[in-house]
């Protein structure tokens, strides 16, 4: 019997640490759902704010930086809770609700292959993206942004946090402070929220302080490229906000095979009576005597080193076409519309100056054509492209590839901004080029490559897709237009003679049907290229 009372004590041992063991998971399991919000689970740092008995070091960095307000900041909550956050008794906070997003909606659906640019079949729409209904004005939003690349939540949450800002801060007409602290690893898309906006950047958390006429602008877009957009947002004009900052440009590097095309896009430019600057960046492979005849033509020359491309193949085509990420470097402009050297201009691009970065014309699936593009030069932004390089792949190995990786939420133009000049089925059997287009883009072989009879691109099978006469015809007259002292840098080369005669050739004894290989050459610089 003196043994039973021991015999209790470990009997019930193990009773009590089955009970210990229930307790501590049931509250683990309490803890963790505490910190769910709207099914994302939060990084657990953020539960030792709740222990916090003075307001998280950002409050008191954006206090100072306010003035002229009452003693309480007013916080905007997005995609955070608000026990998240340990700011009672230092500010008035409210939850910006909204309604999520159905989950069928696709970024194809924001950013589709195709729209109805002219309306034939009615007004173009989006699908909803919901924003928030109601809320007061507040001083900070304070957000935390999903992860993800082209998530359709990461963007709502990204525009809820850019809506509920411009409505704060245009109380004033846009000259309200308002501010933003981003909390969490991943930080807001940078298609919205530049980084040159961003002052202050510490532990887990960024602040910006917006620029509201450039904020508002873009929330006055539509969610994706699935509209064309107007260039001008309701309100306050800002039609002469970058007026004395703004120039075309092109870029050549590599090679001189683009000095012909970049001389008559220069002349196309100012035919059409533009009041812009125009500037090319060159590297150093473009000769001094190309340069003067370049300056001629009407560009400022901007010598730069060009930049490789990490994932090309040594000697490829694309292998140094990341050399067009200087334009970014460009910061004595507010706005740049860059333009490949392989178009000309046939209506004034001047207005398109407007839209916002990144602006371009569709190309495939949910990309864009970086032909044409609106950029606005940041050296934060450059450095910022410059190591994505890395990491970012890019479907085509060059440039485009990578800045539809590096923008994936842009702005649609009009395909006449950009006319790609290709192929596709019978709807256009004569390949005329419409009157209206504000460009031709020179796919396949250039016309400053062929005889001026006709596109040679007729010659090749694997071409043909990009020929056009009408095309041909239309760049040509540009270059008639042209002063002779340029027109000497599109001599037909030897071996562009050469390649030509071979390929004719083929074409003759394949038989084509087109029967290009039958027109009689007049051009004159085929009797030129021997001394060229």
């Amino acid at each position: 019997m003196a043994s039973r009372p021991f015999f209790s004590k470990q009997k019930s041992l193990p009773f009590f640490l089955l009970l210990l063991c229930l307790t501590i998971t049931l509250l683990i399991h309490t803890t963790t759902t505490t910190l769910r919000i709207d099914n994302h689970v939060q990084p657990v740092a953020t539960s030792l704010h709740l222990l916090a008995t003075e307001p998280p070091p950002w409050y008191d960095r954006i206090r100072s930086m306010i003035k002229n307000r009452s003693d309480k900041l007013k916080l905007g909550l997005v995609n955070i809770g608000a026990n998240d956050i340990q700011v009672d008794g230092f500010a008035d906070v409210t939850t910006i609700n909204f309604e999520r997003v159905r989950r069928d909606i696709k970024w194809e659906d924001l950013f589709p292959e195709w729209v109805d640019e002219d309306g034939k079949w009615g007004p173009m729409k989006c699908p909803e993206i919901p924003m928030p209904q109601s809320y007061g004005v507040v001083d900070v939003v304070v957000a935390r942004v999903p992860d993800g690349g082209r998530d359709v939540g990461r963007l709502q949450v990204n525009l809820v946090v850019a809506n509920v800002l411009v409505n704060s801060g245009w109380e004033d007409g846009g000259d309200r402070e308002v501010y933003v602290v981003f909390i969490g690893w991943s930080g807001p898309m940078w298609e919205i929220f530049r980084c040159d906006d961003m002052i202050m950047e510490e532990g887990d958390y960024r602040i910006y302080k917006p620029d509201m006429k450039r904020l508002r602008q873009k929330v006055n877009m539509p969610v994706g490229s699935c509209m064309i957009p107007s260039p001008q947002p309701p309100g306050r004009s800002t039609s002469n906000a970058y007026k004395s900052r703004e120039a075309y440009v092109t870029v050549l590097h590599s090679s001189e095979t683009y000095v012909c095309g970049a001389i008559s896009l220069a002349q196309s430019i100012l035919q059409t009576n533009s009041t812009k600057d125009l500037l090319l960046l060159a590297d150093d492979s473009i000769s001094q005597k190309s340069l003067r005849g370049l300056k001629a033509a009407g560009w400022k020359i901007k010598l730069i080193q060009r930049i490789r491309s990490p994932h090309a193949k040594k000697g490829a085509y694309n292998e140094y076409n990341y050399s067009k990420l200087r334009i970014w470097q460009l910061i004595e402009y507010d706005k740049v519309i860059f333009i490949d050297a392989d178009l000309i201009v046939l209506k004034n691009l001047d207005a398109f100056f407007r839209y916002p970065q990144l602006s371009a014309v569709g190309n495939d699936k949910y990309i864009f054509n970086s032909g044409v593009i609106v950029v606005e030069p940041s050296k934060c932004m450059f450095n910022g492209l410059m190591k994505k390089r890395f990491t970012f792949t890019s479907y085509n190995g060059g440039d485009q590839g990578f800045l539809n990786e590096a923008f994936t939420w842009w702005h649609r133009f009009h395909t006449k901004v950009n006319h790609l000049k290709v192929f596709e089925g019978t709807d256009n059997p004569g390949r005329k080029i419409p009157e209206n287009v504000h460009t031709i883009h020179y796919l396949g072989l250039k016309p400053w490559m062929c005889y001026r009879d006709y596109d040679c691109n007729w010659d090749m099978s694997g071409r043909q897709r990009y020929a056009s006469d009408s095309a041909h015809k239309r760049w040509w007259k540009v270059y008639d237009a042209m002063p002779s002292d340029l027109r000497s840098f599109c001599g037909l080369t030897k071996h562009m003679d050469v390649r030509i005669r071979k390929w004719r050739g083929i074409a003759k004894n394949a038989g084509f049907r087109d029967g290009h290989w039958k027109i009689k050459v007049k051009d004159k610089r085929q009797a030129l290229h021997m001394v060229l």
